[in-house]
């Protein structure tokens, strides 16, 4: 109790009634933003996230419509549900911005991500390593006496997983895309 005799959070003019509701779920969104492909269109998109405050996991842009001059981008990130369509609604107000998906909404996608890891080792270290890339059916495509770099696809958990089982066999570095994304069906 406050000297004032008043619990605390008790009054609907308190502080504490002020805060945000905090016990709502964090979610993590896919979206594909289709934009023109041109200079700081990446920069602007990326401006709105960083302004805000907002995170961003996974990040991959290619060219996707060489005649249309279009970029995809597939954002990965995390918010409330209130955060998650404010940045939908504020990437479509950004004018070179021409379409805005929530793949995690709109229904089933196909997730995939690409990673390069680099595992340095010897004697049986090197073949444990070996007989773990052929269960997560990574491939060799670079080897030394001393080391590996191992390419593996898949989701972003499968991807986890070999780096987390490569780090006591000798897991030197590692360089993942980011997710990239497409809905299922038509």
């Amino acid at each position: 109790m406050s000297p004032l005799k008043i619990k605390k959070g008790s009054s609907k003019h308190s502080a504490y009634a002020l805060r945000a509701n905090y016990g709502e779920t964090i979610e993590t969104h896919t979206l594909a933003v289709l934009v023109d492909n041109e200079a700081g269109v990446l920069a602007r998109v990326i401006g709105l996230f960083s302004g805000r405050g907002y995170n961003i996991e996974s990040l991959t842009v290619a060219e996707v419509d060489h005649q249309g001059h279009l970029s995809r981008i597939t954002i990965v990130t995390t918010g409330t549900p209130q955060v998650i369509e404010q940045i939908k609604a504020q990437l479509g107000r950004i004018v070179p911005v021409h379409d805005v998906h929530d793949l995690t909404v709109e229904g089933g996608t196909v997730e995939r991500e690409l990673a390069l890891i680099k595992v340095q080792n010897t004697g049986e270290q090197r073949v444990e390593a070996l007989r773990l890339a052929d269960i997560f059916r990574a491939h060799v495509v670079d080897s030394t006496l001393d080391s590996f770099v191992f390419q593996i696809t898949g989701d972003s958990e499968k991807v986890d997983a070999f780096a987390d089982l490569m780090r006591p066999l000798g897991l030197v570095e590692i360089a993942r895309t980011g997710v990239a994304a497409l809905s299922r069906g038509v």
